[in-house]
């Protein structure tokens, strides 16, 4: 499949610090080329003292659709969304955003959904079982409240960051 980047092109970015680990924007790429949306995902390092200036920039990229957001800027993220679902705001993170026809964000989490429609795909039920959530930054959050939605009947949270687990719980 031959993909071909013009000026009428829409731009995704998926923004992270370390960001090479990800493995998602040629997928999502030819995703898009095969459904006939001319757009791409690239993925952008940003370290997390730039993330504001990153994201007010994007601001004024009318051509930009959306930002899929991965460690560490999910709770910063948030902030620079004028609007958000209500899990989102919830938590106060963001895992994508999508740019409002009045140009400004907003902004969904959606590991939690991802983690619990996977664990059902492959055979499991968390409703009524007990859960042990390691980590409560923003995937960790998500899951977390999709953990709870699901019905399980308890859930133990750890983080090595006690004030995190806290605000969580």
């Amino acid at each position: 499949m031959s993909i071909t980047i013009t000026g009428a092109t829409r731009l995704n970015v998926i923004v992270g610090e370390p960001i090479a680990q990800v493995k998602s924007p040629a997928g999502m790429t030819a995703a898009f080329a095969a459904r006939g949306h001319d757009g791409i995902v690239a993925p952008v390092r940003v370290a997390p003292e730039h993330l504001d200036a990153f994201l007010s920039a994007l601001d004024h990229v009318p051509n930009c659709d959306g930002i899929i957001v991965t460690v560490p800027h999910k709770f910063a993220c948030h902030r620079h969304c004028a609007s958000a679902t209500e899990r989102g705001d919830f938590l106060g993170t963001v895992n994508i955003m999508r740019r409002r026809k009045d140009g400004a964000w907003h902004g969904d989490i959606v590991d939690g959904l991802g983690f619990v429609g996977a664990v059902k795909a492959n055979g499991g039920e968390p409703a009524g079982k007990r859960a042990l959530l390691v980590g409560a930054g923003g995937a960790g959050s998500a899951i977390a409240l999709a953990l709870v939605d699901a019905g399980v009947s308890e859930l133990a949270i750890h983080d090595a960051d006690a004030e995190r687990r806290d605000r969580l719980i």
